[in-house]
């Protein structure tokens, strides 16, 4: 009998990693890549050691504490924890870990495109094209937003916001960011920090968030907070959905106090809200911020490398609980 120990993985992975998977431990897969909710992901984790699980399971404090007994580590294939709740792992003994940093400068990417395209008017571009209806250049057709010379507000100055910073720099905008605390000198590569949020709103002619979801962010982007940036500011979220009240963002974008969004992520995704697909002025991605071969292995990988060292009884290096 195998006496290697068992891991539950709660969605497809990258082939690469599903190999080390299944090399290194008894793993029960998902090759239907259907979706557990809390009962199913209690039920599929029977006798398992470990669960490999992504931000699309929820694991409150009623999961955790019904988890198999023998289920002692939880690595989530994600930077972000806010489907995690921390406390209750913490209270039950349960070790959680994440994966941060190797997939900041995917996301960063992903950022910059959807800064891009929702200052260029790239959707409503693409629509032209694709319907036949565009009938040749004209001066006056889908004129957009610069970038060189104006003003990004980076909401969350972390790996991905820094990756950010470094990218929009390189097109000429000048970036200002509110963080909990200001960054060393050597980080901030000519950022200029501002300590209170409503300040940095105010100059952001752009805006990017891409802060964790937590108590202090969750609806952060309110109708007063829009109020605050200027006139036909461009705002951009690759963090969570949650962080937008979304009633507000929409009224903004159809009125056009806001001359547009680029979305990666959206509050109670998939089902999003239904008016975001009828605006021509936001670029709308599917959660797409980490999807690359390379990104993603490197994820998993680093699941894996948790699992073992855990399993080893050695320290686990991206442990969060």
């Amino acid at each position: 009998m195998s006496n290697k120990k068992r891991i539950l993985a709660t969605r497809r992975l990258p082939d690469a990693v599903e190999a080390r998977l299944a090399r290194d431990y008894a793993a029960k897969t998902n090759a239907d890549d259907r979706l557990y909710d809390g009962e199913s992901l209690i039920r599929a984790a029977a006798d398992a050691d470990g669960v490999f699980a992504t931000a699309t399971e929820a694991f409150p404090a009623a999961v955790i504490a019904r988890l198999p007994a023998s289920v002692r580590i939880l690595g989530t294939l994600s930077a972000g924890t806010d489907h995690i709740d921390l406390a209750a792992a913490r209270a039950r003994g349960l070790v959680v870990t994440s994966t941060p940093d190797v997939l900041s400068e995917a996301v960063a990417d992903v950022a910059m495109l959807l800064l891009l395209a929702a200052a260029r008017r790239a959707h409503e571009g693409e629509a032209l094209v694709r319907s036949g209806a565009w009938r040749g250049w004209a001066p006056t057709q889908l004129l957009g937003r610069e970038l060189n010379g104006h003003r990004l507000g980076i909401l969350g100055m972390g790996r991905i916001g820094r990756a950010l910073a470094r990218r929009a720099q390189g097109f000429g905008l000048k970036v200002h960011y509110h963080n909990r605390r200001r960054l060393a000198p050597e980080l901030e590569h000519g950022a200029h920090y501002l300590a209170d949020p409503d300040s940095l709103l105010a100059v952001s002619e752009f805006l990017s968030l891409t802060c964790p979801s937590n108590a202090e962010t969750r609806g952060f982007l309110d109708a007063r907070r829009i109020a605050r940036l200027p006139e036909g500011a461009v705002v951009v979220n690759v963090s969570r959905g949650d962080l937008v009240v979304d009633d507000a963002l929409i009224a903004a974008l159809q009125s056009g106090r806001l001359a547009g969004a680029g979305l990666d992520v959206f509050d109670g995704e998939p089902d999003i809200d239904p008016r975001y697909r009828a605006l021509d002025n936001v670029f709308l991605l599917p959660h797409i911020g980490s999807a690359t071969e390379q990104t993603r292995t490197a994820m998993g990988s680093l699941v894996l490398d948790g699992f073992d060292a855990f399993f080893a009884g050695d320290e686990v290096a991206n442990r969060v609980a």
